[in-house]
Order: C-alpha cells, then structure tokens, then sequence
C-alpha cells in the first residue's frame, strides 16, 4: 500500500494543489471546533447584588445604554 505521501507525488499539480487545499482547510477547521465543554467562571460573580436588583430591572438598565450609545 502506497504512503499519502507517494499517492499525491503521482497527481498532476493541478490536483496536487486541491489536495493541499483540501488538507488546509481540515485544519483549519479541526482548529475551529470548541473542546470540551465551556466554562462558566464568570456565574455567581455578582450574586452580592441579588437583593438591590432584578434582572427585569437589568433589562430597562441595558435597554437604555443601548439606546443610549446609538
């Protein structure tokens, strides 16, 4: 059985070239996908505010900077 290696040697150069591309863009991809699963190190940080706001009131808040900053 032949190497990769030999079998794309045996191509013209034309295709030589999609395989290079071909090969590229899986790692480029592979490179892309997340692993594992995200972590969340940011949930709890704000719980020493629960008691002055609701998250409906966080909404009118964001709500106004956006508008705000339009």
């Amino acid at each position: 059985m032949s190497t990769l290696k030999e079998l794309i040697d045996q191509l013209p150069p034309d295709l030589q070239e999609k395989v290079k591309n071909y090969a590229e863009s899986l790692l480029i991809n592979k490179m892309k996908k997340k692993k594992g699963k995200p972590e969340f190190m940011w949930a709890g940080v704000l719980k020493n505010l629960k008691d002055q706001y609701t998250s409906v009131e966080l909404q009118h808040d964001i709500s106004r900077w956006r508008v705000r900053d339009e």
